[in-house]
């Protein structure tokens, strides 16, 4: 029987005790950061089993087709399942001032406000106005080439995957893969393992690297690397909307 009891409190709560501080140094440090569990292994084939709901995406995206990988994945509407919204909603007031203070460092622009629905609104103004939240899914030999989910001008600079199966028991292979291109040296690559029910926080397109001159753009891509047996689910939260 799959279990289906949440962990302790709401998930605002529970995204609000992880550890920030320690989150914002890898995220500073390396471009990415592993939560500690969001969600339980009930919740976590609740939301893959909607893989096979097509009510709830608007749109399914064969990677082959377009070169971009191996494997498919569906955008949701905005008519977003209670669980996956309450996600977005926690994370963006976290993820916010990282977004600026690391817009400071590389003095930009920092045009987020507040709350995510004031963005969402900024984003329809300026014509994004398709849901990018995200649900994949891998089989045997699928992959996702390195690439960077921009999706127009209005950008926020910070995501979230979360892992929905077990690695090396539901799938082997499968790791989540970034590189970061660096000043005047050779690329740098990292992988992560994704335990079920965790969120790895990544940058959408680059972060800040400190230099002899001051800050610079460290501009980096993820993908996922093959998957080698059985079957990987995720679900990826976008905090702007898609063009």
């Amino acid at each position: 029987m799959i279990e289906t009891t949440r962990l302790a409190g709401p998930v605002a709560d529970r995204i609000a005790q992880q550890d920030w501080a320690a989150l914002t140094g890898e995220l500073d440090e390396h471009g990415n950061a592993l939560t500690g569990r969001l969600l339980t292994p009930g919740e976590c084939h609740e939301i893959a089993a909607l893989y096979d709901k097509p009510a709830h995406f608007r749109t399914t995206v064969d990677m082959a087709r377009h070169r971009f990988g191996s494997g498919q994945y569906r955008y949701f509407t905005h008519e977003l399942p209670d669980l996956i919204r309450e996600l977005r909603e926690a994370f963006y007031p976290r993820l916010l001032p990282i977004a600026r203070d690391w817009a400071g460092r590389l003095d930009k622009p920092a045009p987020w406000p507040d709350t995510l629905q004031e963005w969402l609104e900024q984003c329809h103004e300026a014509g994004q106005t398709k849901s990018a939240q995200i649900l994949l899914r891998y089989g045997p030999g699928d992959w996702n080439a390195l690439h960077r989910d921009v999706f127009g001008e209005m950008l926020f600079p910070l995501q979230v995957v979360i892992g929905l199966d077990a690695p090396d028991v539901d799938f082997t292979g499968g790791e989540f893969l970034m590189t970061e291109q660096r000043p005047r040296a050779q690329s740098r690559g990292s992988s992560t393992t994704l335990p079920q029910g965790h969120g790895l926080v990544f940058t959408t397109r680059d972060r800040p690297v400190a230099t002899r001159r001051g800050w610079s753009n460290g501009p980096m891509r993820h993908g996922v690397s093959t998957v080698r047996s059985g079957r990987r689910h995720t679900l990826g939260l976008v905090f702007h909307d898609a063009a």
